[in-house]
């Protein structure tokens, strides 16, 4: 995982922290909103995923008027673009960083797992 918040970090000039955070709330989603199998998939390959994933979405207070604009937009990339904005990360880098994290899980777990997560997740394309 050290690799990866290092990539995002030099990539879009968030601080380690921040990034991390991201990043959790990034695969948390795709936990929720991705294909089972390829998700777990990506995970697996992703060593520390689950333990980003625990430590960002412990960090929520439950959500507060960002959750509630979340859950007024229906959910879905709206409401990860909206925790993303709460974690500290610019709208203006909300793309590069989904860009590092899917071109590192297309390292690590390969393009037949990446695919499927980008193509059953309705608006995800245009951040990867």
């Amino acid at each position: 995982m050290e690799e990866l918040i290092a990539r995002v970090t030099t990539r879009t000039g968030l601080d380690a922290a921040t990034a991390q955070t991201a990043i959790g709330h990034i695969l948390a989603f795709l936990q929720k909103e991705g294909p089972a199998t390829e998700v777990s998939q990506l995970l697996a390959a992703l060593p520390g995923s689950e333990t980003t994933i625990a430590e960002s979405n412990a960090g929520e207070g439950g959500g507060g008027l960002m959750g509630m604009l979340g859950g007024m937009m229906g959910g879905g990339v709206m409401a990860l673009g909206q925790k993303l904005m709460a974690a500290g990360v610019p709208m203006g880098q909300m793309q590069p960083l989904g860009q590092e994290l899917f071109a590192y899980g297309r390292e690590k777990a390969g393009e037949d797992v990446m695919g499927p997560i980008v193509g059953a997740i309705p608006g995800l394309n245009q951040f990867v």
